[in-house]
């Protein structure tokens, strides 16, 4: 029994996909890994997973748990093109809560057009799942128990009651990326916070409110799509994507006293030699600094 109660303390992340903007399947992307972003959240006996890129296709369906939340930072193809090669969505005993930002029209309706109904053989009313798809933004909170119970608040309500085993789900929207924004998640269990941030463009490390946001997390998962020579590289420069250099994570985990940093959403460009080249400079310059490399699980 104890060890039952032990595990249903855990908070446990396990990476998934780490590559931005695109899979790649090459023998020299082995070690990082080459599927796009994704990872898988075990809180106690609930399943979150960040993000729908090609990672999620290899996630299985937790013995004894037929639910499982999904969080969409935003519609970009690399976070959302596993989704339907997720087997879980089709077996009818499972419940599967995705919520994303969509500021432009209902989420479903997007994910609809350009990942089911005319793009994949299956409509998305098709799904035998308890399927279920709401937008969601920084003026709502999650709150998970651990018997499933599922229920979206807003921010500034004060009716709901968080017990000491709850998972509590919130957001920051980026401004930068994509057009229309991109959520930043953050997950608390059992004292411990986890900060999810792919796509952020973090060169201006004034952003008070992301700051605060994200202050004393446990765990910063922080894009870092490009090194400092390809972000202001003269002929083809990277400023204004929407994406961040290894150093500018670095600034955003030491303003927000975050205690581990991983680096995430690397540039597809960029081989395993490539990366442990850079894993072996920052690691050495930086204390607690780490590069998510795929099914590389870590405990919060």
């Amino acid at each position: 029994m104890k060890d039952i109660a032990a595990q249903e303390d855990k908070f446990i992340i396990k990476f998934k996909g780490t590559r931005g903007s695109y899979p790649v399947a090459k023998f020299d992307y082995l070690k990082y890994g080459g599927n796009t972003a994704c990872i898988e959240v075990k809180c106690g006996k609930q399943s979150i997973i960040l993000d729908a890129g090609t990672g999620i296709i290899d996630i299985k369906q937790n013995e004894n748990q037929n639910q499982t939340t999904i969080l969409i930072s935003h519609i970009h193809q690399d976070h959302i093109q596993g989704l339907p090669f997720y087997k879980p969505l089709y077996n009818p005993v499972n419940t599967i809560n995705l919520y994303g930002l969509n500021s432009q029209e209902n989420l479903k309706e997007t994910l609809k057009k350009v990942l089911f109904d005319k793009v994949f053989p299956l409509s998305i009313d098709e799904i035998k799942s308890n399927f279920n798809i709401e937008n969601f933004s920084n003026e709502n909170k999650i709150i998970i128990s651990q018997n499933g119970n599922t229920k979206k608040y807003n921010s500034s309500d004060e009716n709901f009651i968080i017990k000491k085993d709850d998972i509590i789900i919130s957001a920051y929207k980026t401004p930068m990326h994509p057009k229309n924004g991109c959520l930043c998640f953050k997950i608390e269990f059992k004292g411990k916070t986890l900060i999810y941030a792919t796509d952020k463009e973090s060169q201006n490390t004034s952003d008070k409110d992301f700051i605060e946001f994200a202050k004393n997390c446990d765990f910063l998962i922080h894009d870092a799509q490009y090194t400092n020579d390809d972000y202001i590289n003269p002929t083809n420069p990277k400023q204004g994507f929407g994406h961040s250099t290894f150093e500018m994570a670095v600034d955003i985990a030491h303003l927000t006293n975050a205690k581990k940093l991983f680096f995430f959403h690397y540039d597809p460009e960029y081989n395993d030699t490539k990366l442990s080249h850079l894993e072996k400079e920052l690691t050495k310059k930086y204390n607690n600094v780490f590069f998510a490399k795929e099914n590389h699980e870590f405990e919060i």
